[in-house]
């Protein structure tokens, strides 16, 4: 197959009924930190860009806004702020919100605090103490002093206006603001990583106390929420096809659809010869026989090993592999349909991280990595996305199969990569 125009996909989540933490993030590299965090706490979070326009906050169901940390300074020029009809939007709905490092400093900048860099950089775990007499309920239940971890270069010289400091460290006065009235909090530390003890019980007040969040994010009623989502989109009669590999995420995605259409969702697993030993067989059994699941495996073991002959560079190889994936993926799909009828609809795992990293502030990327899972199929298959996993974490994946009642085995089995042994093995690759 050679390279042109790939399947497009969507990077936004689609559910606009179900309220959510909206995380805005500056780029910082802890931004889905924060997003685990909410989440563990059984509440629905998204994590988009700063500069995330008015008009597409405004549908949605906005909880609370917390913004993140970033490696900017506020008073920089070009430097992300978040935009005013934004914060005209968080004022009218009085939504709660949290400001973590440069966010704290975003609060600030828009308020009438002072941000300037500080006599040294801080870097590293630092001992926080709550001012005398401090009640604020974002700290209920937490002792006078407390680590929490510090990566910051500028500080806060001046609270902005309407604003108090909460608590403050041996080289910054103002580490903890808020404005009770204007339900608005701010953190210089980052309390979403592992070296802060006590943060997620700062964010556990925020998000339940402060905020009202409702726990009602479980796999459970998410998986339902799917099956009947997925039977109206689809429809009665339409078919879906997809790629397994065998690892969790395409399980657990191949079982969650097999649920909600039974045999008209038709799995295609493709051998390429240089899978884990017996992976084929095994996953047959399980998804096949185990699970119920109308899946067909290919074996295309000689077709990959005959193109790999000579081949030593693992770029390469894995180029090869996902190209004749593909092609084999769309004669399989060609039969399908002559068997069943046209397919309108094709099931591919994308995970939210994947999501993030097409949305996030100066990411990586300015689309959805075109090699996840299906290698990124040609737009010529005319096929509509279905992505059951896309908003959510690979943990979240995991507690959906046992959800879902798949056996432990699989869901919690280590990842192998899509091109197999070919790419862990050293030079050539042959059957020995």
């Amino acid at each position: 197959m050679t390279g042109g125009e790939y399947l497009k996909q969507s990077s936004q989540l689609g559910n606009l009924n179900r309220p959510q933490v909206a995380i805005l993030d500056f780029g910082s590299q802890y931004s889905h930190l924060i997003a685990r965090r909410i989440r563990e706490l059984n509440v629905y979070c998204e994590l988009y860009s700063c500069l995330v326009p008015h008009s597409e906050l405004a549908p949605h169901k906005i909880t609370a806004i917390i913004l993140s940390g970033g490696p900017n300074s506020v008073y920089e020029e070009g430097a992300p702020h978040v935009s005013q009809e934004v914060w005209e939007m968080i004022q009218e709905r009085q939504i709660p919100v949290l400001g973590i490092c440069y966010g704290m400093q975003e609060l600030a900048h828009v308020f009438g605090g002072k941000v300037a860099p500080g006599q040294e950089r801080e870097y590293g775990k630092a001992m926080v103490k709550r001012i005398e007499g401090c009640q604020s309920r974002l700290f209920e239940g937490l002792p006078e002093e407390f680590q929490m971890w510090m990566s910051h270069g500028d500080k806060l010289h001046e609270v902005p206006n309407g604003f108090k400091k909460i608590a403050g460290t041996t080289n910054a006065d103002f580490v903890a603001i808020e404005n009770e009235q204007g339900k608005m909090w701010g953190l210089q530390f980052h309390p979403e990583v592992t070296h802060s003890p006590r943060g997620s019980d700062i964010l556990k007040n925020f998000v339940l106390n402060i905020a009202g969040a409702k726990q009602d994010w479980v796999m459970t009623d998410y998986a339902q929420e799917f099956i009947e989502n997925v039977r109206k989109q689809v429809g009665e009669k339409g078919h879906v096809i997809g790629a397994v590999s065998g690892g969790v995420d395409s399980t657990v995605a191949a079982v969650l659809m097999n649920k909600a259409i039974g045999h008209r969702f038709h799995a295609v697993m493709v051998d390429n010869g240089c899978l884990r030993k017996d992976e084929a067989k095994n996953v047959l059994k399980r998804l096949r026989e185990d699970c119920n699941v109308d899946l067909r495996c290919v074996d295309a073991s000689d077709r990959f090993l005959d193109l790999l002959k000579g081949v030593t560079d693992p770029e390469k190889k894995r180029k090869i592999i996902g190209g004749t994936f593909i092609d084999i993926f769309q004669e399989e799909a060609e039969k399908i349909e002559k068997e069943h009828g046209h397919c309108d609809w094709l099931l591919q795992g994308t995970l939210y991280p994947d999501v993030i990293e097409s949305i996030s502030y100066k990411g990586p990327s300015a689309t959805i990595k075109t090699h996840h899972n299906v290698g990124g199929l040609p737009a010529t298959m005319k096929l509509k996305l279905i992505e059951p996993l896309r908003e959510l974490f690979k943990d979240e994946v995991r507690a959906l199969g046992v959800a879902l009642g798949i056996d432990e085995v699989s869901v919690w089995r280590h990842p192998f990569p899509g091109p197999g042994l070919a790419i862990r093995i050293l030079g050539e690759v042959n059957k020995k």
